[in-house]
């Protein structure tokens, strides 16, 4: 799943007015498994180089699962959202955990590469599964006045993922191969799955009024399709290069794989920026920072596949494009759940679905474009090309709005 719909839907839910009661432990230990899953889905985009060269396979097959794992949380989020919300949540929320637990496992030990791609979908159609469980279930452990602090709690473990775990990822994958970054994964959620067959709630979620079919027509609006399509198209452009991030630092800046890791930090620090400020200014509504905010992520990824063989230039620009592209994605969520206050079960899911199509055709087009040229900076060209799309499209929205 990805970051910015999560952190984004918990931070514009927030009170104005804070709240000091303490939340039950349990919130805690699930947010600290949403961190482990987070890790896993984005710590691969520093463990590509090892993985090639492990399994023998062209880079940007290796590249290639990071977009499996978005095709797992494309067909898992809404279908998931939709069942999940009758199941028991001890059952619900251990066997996700536990399946995610092993399919972390094969992937660690195996030697086929297709072997590993299938572990990457089956995990990310668990985290999917997971997260549809784990957020009732948080909502229905506090008071009203709590849920939103709740939540945020929760979903924040998908945005630090991007600053400490993914990192730290390929800092131990630099250190000790890149199966230890899998080993890591699946021990970290141990004590959260440990804690799930203790102490978590047995009775169903209670949802028993959902209508998917409702929900689905609340969802066919204009406007609504295109902030869909612009976050479909600024995820691409993201992930297009962060999928190339370490490649691009090793075989273009010519910098050596122990500074990976400061890259990775450094988009994960602009992008957790990024969320934050969209947090605290988006209300759902194309405003004009927005609007600017579009315009200048074309320039800034067109600027990286320009300066991509500098160290300092490289640097700079991953915080800046994590925090336009996390912060512009951040916004384009609020304003899908401001549009769809009728679907609150398949709003979030198809925002997440949104993303995730984008963060599988991103690295897909990009691993067509250098794969004909060489060039692992057209990464960054084809990211330009995404954001400009993605520009055009809140412009015209923009133009087009109503009183929305």
């Amino acid at each position: 799943m990805s970051p910015t719909a999560h952190a984004t839907h918990g931070v514009d839910l927030l009170p104005a007015f804070p709240l000091r009661l303490p939340l039950p432990a349990f919130v805690y230990v699930l947010g600290l498994a949403v961190f482990a899953q987070g890790t896993s889905e984005f710590m691969l985009s520093g463990l590509v180089p090892g993985i090639a060269r492990d399994l023998s396979v062209p880079v940007g097959a290796a590249a290639s699962l990071t977009s499996a794992y978005a095709v797992g949380m494309i067909v898992g989020a809404p279908v998931t959202a939709a069942l999940s919300a009758r199941w028991p949540r001890r059952r619900a929320l251990a066997g996700f955990l536990a399946a995610f637990v092993v399919v972390h496992v094969v992937g660690a030990v195996t030697t086929d590469f297709a072997v590993l791609f299938a572990t990457r979908v089956v995990a990310a159609v668990v985290n999917a599964g997971f997260l549809a469980v784990a957020m009732s279930v948080t909502t229905a452990l506090v008071a009203p006045a709590q849920q939103p602090r709740a939540t945020a709690v929760l979903l924040s473990g998908v945005t630090l993922s991007c600053v400490a775990g993914v990192p730290a990822g390929a800092l131990l994958g630099d250190w000790s191969g890149w199966r230890a970054a899998f080993w890591a994964v699946a021990v970290l959620c141990l004590p959260a799955l440990a804690f799930v067959l203790r102490s978590a709630p047995t009775d169903a979620s209670g949802r028993h009024d959902v209508s998917i079919r409702r929900e689905a027509r609340a969802l066919r609006s204009r406007p609504l399709r295109r902030a869909l399509l612009a976050a479909t198209a600024v995820n691409g452009a993201t992930f297009a290069t962060f999928a190339y991030l370490a490649v691009i630092a090793t075989a273009a800046a010519r910098l050596p794989g122990a500074a990976v890791p400061g890259l990775l930090a450094a988009f994960g620090a602009g992008a957790f920026a990024g969320v934050t400020a969209a947090g605290r200014t988006g209300d759902g509504r194309l405003g004009r920072g927005l609007v600017l905010a579009g315009c200048a992520l074309p320039v800034g990824w067109a600027a990286l596949a320009l300066t991509g063989t500098h160290a300092i230039p490289l640097f700079v620009l991953a915080v800046v494009q994590g925090g336009l592209s996390f912060g512009i994605g951040s916004a384009l969520v609020s304003r899908v759940l401001r549009l769809a206050p009728q679907a609150p079960s398949l709003g979030g899911a198809f925002a997440t679905v949104a993303l995730n199509a984008g963060a599988f055709l991103g690295p897909l087009l990009a691993a067509l474009a250098t794969a004909r040229t060489h060039d692992y900076r057209d990464a960054a060209w084809v990211s330009t090309a995404l954001a400009v799309t993605a520009a055009i499209t809140i412009a015209t929205a923009r133009a087009r709005r109503t009183a929305v």
